[in-house]
């Protein structure tokens, strides 16, 4: 039987992406959508295969189609407070929400323990920016000065990435030692 999955953040770019890849895939079910800019009570979905509901209130959507999973793809703002919601109802987590700080990462973690259910946080899906993200790591104990490029769309929401900031992280975790900056003598 398939997963049921609602997706938070279901108008934007990813999440008409997420949308699409759910309707692919016969293991995955999507349910309900969920989006700060909707408009009406229904989604079209992509592969025509009829549609799902639409609203701008998680939590009833959620206590109303009681998905499995939530795929969240808003904003960090709006991303917390999904996860709070989600998992007080015991919604397993899929969040690709940029831009969450630590201090969330451990709420969003404490919440899914203390509410029984799974949580995933990733800056980036993609297999090239995680073998990029790991390769990183791998590289940075043999180089003292490191910087990081990045170039997006125009519409891009936040900057630096989520993908940025988790291959810095991982640098300088990998490291162990400070880099040095340019200019400054070993």
């Amino acid at each position: 039987m398939p997963a049921r999955v609602a997706v938070h953040g279901a108008l934007g770019r990813m999440g008409s992406q997420v949308i699409s890849a759910l309707c692919a895939d016969p293991e995955l079910h999507p349910v309900a959508a969920v989006d700060i800019a909707a408009k009406r009570e229904s989604l079209l979905l992509p592969d025509g295969s009829g549609s799902i509901p639409l609203s701008r209130d998680l939590g009833s959507l959620l206590e109303q189609e009681r998905p499995e999973v939530l795929v969240d793809f808003s904003v960090a703002e709006a991303g917390l407070s999904a996860a709070r919601t989600a998992t007080r109802l015991k919604v397993n987590l899929v969040i690709g929400t940029t831009g969450l700080s630590p201090d969330n990462l451990d709420e969003i973690d404490g919440l899914a323990r203390s509410n029984g259910v799974g949580a995933i946080v990733a800056s980036n899906f993609a297999l090239g920016a995680v073998l990029m993200i790991h390769l990183a790591r791998i590289a940075a104990r043999y180089f003292d000065y490191a910087e990081i490029l990045e170039m997006h769309h125009e519409q891009k929401l936040d900057a630096p990435s989520g993908t940025a900031l988790s291959t810095a992280r991982a640098i300088v975790e990998a490291r162990e030692k400070p880099f040095l900056y340019p200019g400054v003598q070993k």
